[in-house]
């Protein structure tokens, strides 16, 4: 994480905050100045730390606390796989850390936007004569606890990103496991879901 201010702004600052007087000298190339310099090159890196401690305090944007993060959530878990990119582990955390719990189709699809996902929810209903219609699905009572997820195949795909990716990642990466084991976590209990792609996708 970049720091706010360079090593360069705060030697100029620690210049500045010299006493006045022949021995305290504001040369910018003098001996005085080159220790300055070595000093404020220290601050930056304080700074810098900083940025990235408050850059951490949300799982969204965590990387060195991302481990920490996970590990109060849950996480790791088998949904990401064996080596998930870092956007994916932070957007995992950050719907786990966000997640208060809801039944609705729109909890639902607002906790699979956290994943990254955009999604459709179809409730399904077992096929009923005079009120179902033609083209409905056919199917019987067991219909009634199951609901389709349709998600975008474009949002599944995940590109390399310069300070969101990490070293060793894929340049693009794509599937939907992690959502597809989120949202069978946080279903209810006798419900089926069953996972597809946009016609025509």
């Amino acid at each position: 994480m970049d720091a706010r201010y360079s090593a360069d702004q705060y030697a100029s600052a620690l210049r500045n905050l010299l006493p006045r007087g022949r021995a305290w000298s504001r040369d910018s190339t003098g001996v005085q100045a080159s220790v300055l310099a070595g000093l404020a090159k220290s601050s930056e890196a304080v700074d810098s730390g900083a940025m990235s401690l408050l850059a951490d305090a949300f799982p969204a944007t965590a990387v060195f606390l991302l481990p920490q993060w996970e590990q109060v959530l849950g996480l790791p878990d088998p949904c990401a796989g064996i080596s998930p990119t870092l956007q994916a582990r932070q957007a995992q955390a950050a719907a786990r850390f966000a997640n208060v719990g809801g039944q609705t189709v729109e909890f639902f699809q607002a906790f699979a936007q956290t994943l990254g996902y955009q999604v459709e929810i179809v409730e399904c209903a077992p096929f009923r004569m005079g009120q179902s219609h033609m083209g409905s699905q056919l199917g019987d009572h067991d219909w009634s606890h199951v609901w389709r997820v349709i998600s975008d195949k474009g949002i599944d795909l995940v590109s390399f990103r310069m300070g969101r990716s990490g070293m060793g990642e894929p340049l693009e990466s794509w599937g939907s496991a992690v959502l597809e084991c989120e949202l069978n976590q946080w279903k209810p209990a006798h419900t089926l879901i069953v996972f597809e792609l946009p016609a025509g996708g």
